[in-house]
Order: structure tokens, then sequence, then C-alpha cells
């Protein structure tokens, strides 16, 4: 019986989120900045809707403040939610009726995916599909695109008890059919994986013991900022 709770538990901390029936496309409000104006736009999971931070510790906010001295973001959306797979973000998008365009687009999706046990090759048609859609965001241009690789929760307590090598394996075959996609319409792929890896101290997990700390999302902010600038400056 513990088993089966211990189970359902872990299930529920991926799927908090993933069954609620309406989809809001989230408008944050952004810090003052100098420079031309600029719109952002984040797609993706838990990672980048910030499960467990607060709203100003999300990377895609510590990127825009990174980005202040250069540019202003006039406009953030987000459209995540903790447990979604590549199915259903791109459902979602498609529920939202977004028909905005903005100056960059950011896609981090995948985890739950590998969590559910998804087949690679799902994952890969409908990554393309995404990376389609993210383009057409960005006014039909994938070099106006980027994309994170999906973050190792096995490094946090809440796989401690887990196959952690099955995870870490299984995430880089993800995260490798990712980068593939990116490579063939010449989308930047930006490796956080590894930031997870080598950051692995309390202070850069959440408190839910699952997600990542708003330490953790600075570090990715910090390696998406070069590329977010080479991108609004076109």
């Amino acid at each position: 019986m513990s088993k089966i709770i211990a189970f359902i538990l872990s299930i529920a901390l991926f799927l908090s989120c993933a069954m609620t029936d309406t989809t809001e496309i989230v408008s944050i409000p952004n810090p003052i900045g100098t420079g031309p104006d600029r719109t952002f736009l984040a797609l993706g999971d838990s990672y980048t809707i910030g499960e467990s931070v607060v709203e100003k510790d999300r990377w895609s906010m510590y990127l825009i403040d990174l980005l202040k001295s250069d540019f202003t973001i006039t406009k953030h959306d987000i459209i995540a939610r903790t447990g979604w797979t590549t199915e259903e973000l791109t459902q979602a998008i498609a529920d939202s009726k977004n028909t905005n365009q903005y100056d960059m687009v950011s896609l981090l999706i995948g985890v739950n995916n590998q969590y559910r046990r998804q087949s690679i090759e799902k994952y890969r048609i409908e990554f393309r599909e995404l990376l389609q859609i993210s383009a057409r965001f960005a006014h039909g241009d994938y070099k106006k695109v980027f994309v994170l690789s999906i973050p190792d929760y096995g490094v946090t307590p809440f796989a401690v008890s887990r196959d952690t090598k099955k995870i870490a394996k299984e995430i880089d075959d993800f995260n490798a059919v990712a980068k593939d996609e990116c490579r063939k319409v010449g989308v930047p792929f930006l490796d956080i994986t590894t930031v997870t890896r080598e950051h692995t101290d309390a202070s850069y997990i959440a408190s839910d013991q699952l997600h990542f700390s708003g330490k953790m999302h600075e570090l990715w902010a910090i390696k998406a900022r070069d590329t977010a600038k080479i991108i609004l400056r076109q």
C-alpha cells in the first residue's frame, strides 16, 4: 500500500496542473529597461512557469532583467504549465488562440514525455511541430527561436530512491532528439542539463524537492543571455 501511495504522490507532483480545463496566456509585467522595445514568448512546462518559485524567480524574468541594459521587453507572455508533455503544450497553444507575434520565442519541453515513458519517436514528431509553431509566433523566422535542454530532475531529493543513471540516460536521449531537430532548422539549442548536474546542493532545489529554485533559474537565464541578445538585435 505504501508503494502505491508513493507512486500516486509522485505522479501528482508532475501532473498537478495537467488536467485543468482552461488555458490562459500568462502576461508578465516587466522591469524598466533601456534600448529598443522587444517582445518575448516562453513556451514550456513546469520549468518555464516556475513551479515552486515566485514569479520574479522564473528564468525568463531573470533573463529580462539581464537584458534590460540593451532592450526593453514591453511584453512577455508565457504558455506553460506543470505536467505538460509536447502534445499537451501543442493543444494548449491552440486553445489559447494566441495570434500575437514576438521578437523572441523560447521552448523548453520534454521532461514529462520522459517521465510518462512516452516514446522518443513520438517526442521527435511533436517537438518538430512545436519548433514550427514557435517560428510562426516569431514572424516565421527560426532565427528568433531558441531551445533550452531538459533539466535533470535525477539530481533532486525526489529522485533519491529512483534509478538516477536511467533518468539521466533517458533525459540525454530526449535532449539529443531536440538538439538534432534544432540543428535541422538552425535553432540555437542551449544546454542547461549540465548546469543542473553541476549545481546539486540544496540551495538550487525548490521547496517541493523536485523542481529547481530561483538560484538555478538564474543560472539558466545567464546561459540564455548571449543567445537572446543576438536574437533581439536582428
